[in-house]
């Protein structure tokens, strides 16, 4: 089955009524998050890449129709319209990596009406979950102060392709590595990895596993410890790196109990076998909030590993985003329900200083002090340039978060900055309400058919 299928069916039947009344002129779609989740003092743009490969390739074939049709119990020819339908419109985006803020347009779609109240779908699936995990993530780095904070999500996420993304998201805003083997591979991101309890337990000693372990694997390795008592295994483990003189490099991993406190005393028995250079990785349960705590507490933690809360961003698991008609046709269309106004016309950012950003409308200049993030990246249907690489993502994400202020940056209690629309956009958005209100006054004054 193609991607065509992986969508909503009301943008199917919106579609067909589209291509049957002849509304095919450009429409512009502007994709947003209203209100940032609570805690949140940012986000940070993701998932436009996987959503420019969908445009790149979205057709829809013989198969779709006949999906389309099977359930909309209607004959294959009824929806014979949408056959070939294939996406030739533009796309202007913020690139995976930036630094954006509630209201701030993370994408526009502009194409003919059918074709882009179809990719809808897609474009919300893909931008809204790699944007709170990337945003999740970016926090973990922000808390860890320095330290380095590897991937373990891939067991808990909900589904491969989202411990693929977990791992690719978390290495753009900076993690040292993840346990995900697919996606060290796919995306250059090294690969890390310890035991498991289990395999301590099909031994008869923590010191028969540890060794056996190292036979097997050269060079540094990593014991879990606290399989039965976390302090006689940091002994243990002590005991064969300092035996095998692997200690260079080589790690004992916490994963259950008080981290900090269990923390200090691995410390102080690695120290005391003479192996200061063994590290200390720390799991179980991690995220921002707890990696906040053990680092104030001035644990002697090298390495923390998250996962489960990381992968699907626990504490806040979606985002309020939205993917709305703002122009048809070269009319600009708002919408005017109650606490979900939308602002019409093509946008741009301006970013300036502070974040003090500006939404403001797609042709207008930039402030003196504002630089353009919205970029064209698909035009007729093709990609303008080439796919960013990691390496040019973690880039923009490190020069945005230089710039972010501190208060925004907090773990705790962070206040976001707010963006302020251009007076260009005001002005705009006042007249074409006016105008709205204006046609749904004269409607509802029209004499209505009188019943018998």
């Amino acid at each position: 089955m193609s991607d065509a299928t992986t969508t909503d069916l009301y943008e199917v039947t919106m579609a067909m009524s589209y291509l049957r009344e002849g509304m095919t002129g450009p429409a512009t779609f502007s994709l947003f998050v209203r209100e940032l989740p609570p805690e949140r003092g940012f986000l940070v743009a993701a998932g436009l890449e996987s959503a420019l490969d969908h445009l790149s390739g979205l057709r829809v074939g013989p198969e779709d129709v006949d999906a389309f049709a099977s359930v909309l119990h209607r004959p294959p020819r009824d929806l014979e319209p949408l056959l070939g339908m294939e996406f030739t419109g533009s796309v202007r985006a913020v690139p995976e990596g930036r630094i954006v803020l509630a209201g701030e347009p993370l994408l526009e779609v502009t194409a003919p009406l059918p074709q882009a109240q179809l990719a809808e779908t897609y474009m919300l699936n893909q931008l809204s979950h790699q944007t709170t995990i990337a945003s999740k993530a970016a926090r973990c780095v922000l808390a860890a102060a320095g330290r380095p904070v590897v991937d373990f999500s891939l067991r808990r996420t909900h589904g491969p392709q989202s411990g693929f993304q977990a791992a690719r998201l978390g290495g753009l805003v900076g993690f040292a590595g993840t346990s995900n083997v697919a996606a060290a591979t796919a995306v250059g991101i090294p690969a890390v990895g310890t035991m498991a309890h289990s395999f301590v337990e099909a031994f008869d000693t923590e010191e028969e596993a540890f060794r056996a372990f190292a036979r097997c694997h050269p060079g540094p390795v990593t014991f879990l410890v606290d399989t039965y008592d976390t302090e006689e295994g940091v002994r243990v483990a002590a005991r064969v790196l300092r035996d095998l003189d692997r200690g260079p490099g080589s790690a004992v991993r916490l994963d259950s109990g008080d981290l900090g406190a269990l923390a200090v005393r691995a410390r102080a028995v690695l120290d005391g076998a003479g192996l200061p250079d063994v590290r200390i990785t720390a799991s179980g349960g991690l995220d921002e909030y707890g990696v906040d705590d053990l680092v104030r507490r001035g644990a002697p933690i090298d390495v923390y590993a998250v996962g489960t809360r990381v992968g699907v961003s626990a504490d806040a698991p979606f985002l309020d985003s939205a993917y709305k008609m703002v122009e048809y046709d070269g009319r600009p269309v708002m919408k005017l329900s109650s606490a979900k106004v939308t602002a019409p016309a093509p946008k741009q950012v301006f970013r300036r200083p502070g974040y003090t950003d500006v939404i403001g409308l797609a042709d207008e200049p930039p402030p003196e002090d504002g630089r353009p993030l919205l970029e064209t990246v698909m035009r007729d249907g093709r990609r303008t340039g080439h796919r960013s690489t990691l390496d040019e993502c973690r880039r923009r994400f490190a020069a945005d978060l230089g710039e972010l202020p501190s208060a925004a940056r907090r773990v705790r209690a962070p206040v976001a900055p707010r963006a302020t629309a251009s007076e260009r956009l005001t002005a705009l958005a006042a007249r074409v309400r006016r105008h709205i209100e204006e046609r749904v006054s004269a409607g509802s004054a029209r004499p209505r058919p009188s019943g018998r």
